[in-house]
This record gives C-alpha cells, sequence and structure tokens, in this order.
C-alpha cells in the first residue's frame, strides 16, 4: 500500500476511523478460547486471530509510530516497509497471548491517535518517502486507515467461518 492507494481524507473522520480499530480487535477476541484464536481458516486470509493482534500491535509501535515521529523529526525521511509476513515467523506470532497483544495495540494506537491530533496544519504536510513515493504525514493517516480496513474485512471473514463462543 502506498500513498497512490490513499484517497485525500479529512483529518478528522481519518482519526475517527483509526480509533475504532482496537474496539474491532476486542470484539473479535471476546469469548474464543486459545484454541480458536490460533485457528487460521482459508476464508479468514493468512493470518489466525492471534496473528491479527500480534501484527496489528507490532505495526502500530514499529511502523506507524516511528513513521510519524521520523517525519516530525527529520526532512523527508526514507520511511522503512514492514515484512509483516516475515516478523510473524520470526517472532513466533501463533503462539503469543492474543489478549495481551490486543490491549498492547490499543494502548499504542491511543497514543498515536493522540499524537496526530495534537498536530497543526504545517505538521500534517511534512513529508517522508514511502514505497517510493513522497508521503505527508495526513497520508500517512489515511494508509493507516486504508491498512485496518484490511483487517477488519479479513477479521470478519475468519469470525464468520470459526464457531460461535
Amino acid at each position: 500500500m502506498n500513498a497512490a492507494d490513499c484517497p485525500t481524507l479529512p483529518i478528522a473522520d481519518a482519526l475517527a476511523s483509526i480509533e475504532r480499530m482496537p474496539a474491532v480487535l476486542d470484539a473479535a477476541l471476546a469469548d474464543r478460547p486459545v484454541e480458536v484464536l490460533r485457528a487460521r481458516t482459508e476464508a479468514g486470509g493468512s493470518f489466525s486471530l492471534v496473528e491479527h493482534a500480534c501484527h496489528l500491535r507490532d505495526l502500530e509501535r514499529e511502523g506507524y509510530a516511528l513513521r510519524l515521529r521520523r517525519m516530525l523529526a527529520e526532512e523527508t525521511p526514507e520511511l522503512e516497509g514492514f515484512p509483516g509476513d516475515v516478523i510473524a515467523r520470526q517472532r513466533d506470532y501463533p503462539n503469543q497471548d492474543a489478549r495481551s497483544a490486543a490491549r498492547d495495540f490499543a494502548r499504542a494506537r491511543r497514543e498515536l491517535v493522540a499524537g496526530f491530533a495534537a498536530l497543526d496544519a504545517a505538521q500534517l504536510e511534512r513529508t517522508g518517502r514511502f514505497a517510493g513515493r513522497t508521503i505527508t504525514v495526513k497520508d500517512l493517516a489515511c494508509m493507516i486507515v486504508q491498512h485496518d480496513s484490511e483487517h477488519r474485512e479479513e477479521i470478519a471473514r475468519l469470525v464468520a467461518s470459526l464457531p460461535a463462543p
């Protein structure tokens, strides 16, 4: 995903959407036993619920928060991608605690939203280079909205394919 995929979205709308993602994850995890949290189904994509939780947590801290900090502190920094599938294997996501990962994600997401909300118009226009394109801080927020949307859809399909809690 890159800025070219991201339509212009008012920052207030983007932040409202971004803020809702932890609740989506919490609802998916609610009352499910560990073995169900680790289950993968074809309908749910390549991640189980625990893997979604861990991925969202790690991307939030090591991807989005880092990119935002760098864009605010440096002049047009080169921003790294986040190889989610590689990191999932390296960190053994299936054997982590989904609820703990979801709590850590929610905490990191609150901090990220507060960081975005505190920015003035000039800061929202600061730039970085990502995936061969120049993006603004506003573009970064929109990219987060799009990434969350993809995970919402995958999580919804996965939950629909799992036994009811």
